[in-house]
């Protein structure tokens, strides 16, 4: 069991017997009350978030979860097939439990999958991955007068903003996160 007292940032909990991560929460001091703390949780599952405020003291049930390294495979249709590369079991994953992340996945990359138990509850990629551009405008030298950056097709299909002196075929490091280019790899 966890108490409100524990509670910090990516802990998490299992409230109303939904999986939720704790996002933010702040302990709120009232005179002559019993203090208050205010979270703000993500349900892990539908991936929502939610505001809500506990008493001080309150317990909640600890939830363990295994980190398991995967490798992506290959795409068919709307399922991704990744490796468990301890069992070498195939796991199947639906495009809406990756979202747009799905953009940044290239065949063979590593991944880590998270479990709960024998579910999988998320894909985890790389803070950062290499692309290569497939195909983007030429840059042509003093042409600023634009912003400072061009859409480009990457080898996944997805399409990046980068700046004008990349051209295709370089290789590029993209934030997984974000989707914003970092910098030439």
């Amino acid at each position: 069991m966890i108490s409100t007292s524990q509670f910090k940032a990516g802990v998490i909990i299992k409230y109303n017997n939904e999986l939720c991560e704790i996002i933010d929460f702040q302990l709120v001091k009232m005179q002559q009350r019993q203090p208050i703390v205010s979270t703000k949780l993500k349900n892990i599952k539908t991936g929502n978030l939610l505001e809500q405020k506990f008493r001080s003291g309150d317990k909640f049930e600890d939830v363990f979860l295994e980190d398991k390294p995967v490798q992506y495979l290959y795409r068919e249709g709307t399922k991704y097939h990744f490796m468990d590369s301890e069992t070498y079991q195939d796991v199947v994953v639906n495009a809406e439990l990756l979202g747009d992340r799905a953009n940044f996945l290239k065949e063979n990359s590593e991944a880590v999958g998270r479990y709960w138990g024998e579910e999988l509850l998320s894909i985890e990629l790389p803070s950062s991955v290499v692309l290569k551009v497939i195909e983007t405008e030429p840059g042509v030298r003093g042409d600023t007068a634009k912003s400072g950056t061009k859409p480009s097709k990457v080898e996944t299909g997805a399409t990046i903003k980068v700046p004008l002196f990349v051209n295709s075929g370089d290789q590029i490091r993209v934030d997984t996160r974000t989707g914003q280019y970092l910098e030439r790899a």
